[in-house]
């Protein structure tokens, strides 16, 4: 198994970052063929060989998620999907 956990800071508000977060979740969903649906401030995505969750916060943003065995060797472009994301539709700052 493989993880990624990655953080960014954004400056927008709450409500704006969540719209933002669930594009975001959706990009990845067509992309990646995951499910996923809100819980409070969070998203909650799997599909057969990964599951995790978007948390959206006043000025910060994570993802976190677990890689089985088949998307480990994926997870440099899943990385680099979000960062593409989150730098172009938040702003983000990566910490």
């Amino acid at each position: 198994m493989s993880s990624i956990d990655m953080s960014a800071r954004h400056t927008m508000p709450r409500e704006e970052a969540q719209s933002a977060a669930d594009e975001l979740a959706a990009d990845l969903a067509q992309k990646f063929q995951i499910d996923y649906g809100w819980s409070g401030d969070h998203i909650h995505f799997e599909r057969p060989g990964v599951n995790g969750m978007i948390t959206v916060r006043d000025g910060e943003i994570r993802i976190r998620a677990q890689l089985g065995l088949m998307l480990m060797f994926l997870k440099k472009q899943i990385e680099d999907e979000i960062t593409r994301y989150l730098a172009e539709h938040f702003d983000c700052t990566f910490n």
